[in-house]
Parts: structure tokens; C-alpha cells; sequence
């Protein structure tokens, strides 16, 4: 009996859920926002494109609707209850891949699912992505889930795969937090009132 995942022709190997609780601010300051919760889902997925060229990325792009549907059902069940107040994708592509495979994971077909899971989401997301192998680090930007431009929320997450990706696989990472930074003092545009 195979234990691979499947979603919508996708193969998946391996699921990963990452959190930090924040507490305070590099110098021991907490402020009145209460704990900061970043979460990191991410899948090691089995890349169609491995090893060779395709002008046509659609064997990414066209099922991935229900691979965002699949990442919010992870997403909202780790963030158990709480608001994600920001977001952030990002990829990792193996060694036999182009970095345009791991971008193609991560178009709006794959974030409306998500966005769509969180109350009130709606601002662009932003992401970032490079070529390495099992362990590499990827900083998975982070901001406001309605306003861009709330430079509280401005932060990433740094997220570390022990065993992913493999040459032929693509690493897809979404990140949430429940707040901005603790003690976040820039100015510029507020967060809206929840």
C-alpha cells in the first residue's frame, strides 16, 4: 500500500508544519499585542519538469487550485482558532529543476484557495524562492494580510526542510503570523481595527 500523497495529480512525499511563539523583541520587551505565532506549512512535491525542459509549465499551474485548497486546510488548522494577520510563500526547487518550475507552484491559481481561508485576506502576497538541496534555508517573507503597506507586519520566517528537496522535487512553503513585529514602532499605515 503506497503512503504517498496525492492532490490532484501532485505528488507529494512529505508534509511539514513549522511554529515559533515570539514572545518579546531582541531586548526582552513584550508590548501590549501579546505573543507573536509565525507558522510555516510546507510540502516536498514530486517536480513533472525534472531533469528537462518545458515551454509549458501547465502540469504545475493547472491543478494547483487544489493544492492551495489542501495548503489552507493545513494552514488554518494550525493556526487553531487565531487570525493570520500576515502571509508569505515561498519555494525551494531541487537540483534537477529551473527555479521557473518552483515559481509556477506558487501563482494566484494556488494562493486564492488560501486567501480565501483567511477571514479578510486579501492584499497581495509576497514571495520569494531559490535552487538548493536538503536543508537549505529559505526566509519566507511576510506582510499584511489586507494593507501592503503596514510596515508593522513587514518580517520573514526562516524555514529549514531536513530532507527536502531531493534533486527531482520542488519544496512549497506558505507562511502566517497572528501579529505584526513586537514593538514595532516605524509608523506609516496602521493595521485595520479587527
Amino acid at each position: 500500500m503506497s503512503v504517498l500523497s496525492t492532490v490532484s495529480g501532485y505528488t507529494i512525499r512529505r508534509w511539514y508544519v513549522q511554529e515559533q511563539e515570539i514572545l518579546t523583541n531582541e531586548t526582552y520587551r513584550s508590548d501590549e499585542g501579546g505573543a507573536l505565532r509565525k507558522i510555516v506549512v510546507a510540502a516536498a512535491i514530486r517536480n513533472p519538469y525534472a531533469g528537462r525542459f518545458s515551454a509549458d509549465l501547465g502540469d504545475i499551474v493547472d491543478p494547483s487550485d487544489a493544492l492551495g485548497a489542501a495548503f489552507a486546510a493545513r494552514i488554518v488548522k494550525a493556526l487553531d482558532g487565531a487570525a493570520a494577520e500576515s502571509y508569505g510563500k515561498a519555494c525551494v526547487v531541487g537540483s534537477g529543476g529551473e527555479y521557473e518550475h518552483g515559481n509556477a507552484f506558487l501563482t494566484a491559481r494556488f494562493a486564492t484557495p488560501i486567501r480565501d481561508a483567511l477571514p479578510g485576506a486579501e492584499a497581495w502576497i509576497p514571495s520569494t524562492g531559490k535552487r538548493g538541496g536538503p536543508g537549505t534555508l529559505i526566509d519566507i517573507p511576510l506582510a499584511h494580510v489586507t494593507e501592503l503597506y503596514v510596515r508593522s507586519h513587514y518580517d520573514t520566517m526562516t524555514a529549514h526542510f531536513d530532507d527536502a528537496p531531493n534533486a527531482d522535487e520542488v519544496l512549497v512553503a506558505f507562511a502566517v503570523a497572528t501579529r505584526g513585529r513586537i514593538q514595532a514602532r516605524l509608523g506609516g499605515p496602521q493595521a485595520p481595527a479587527a
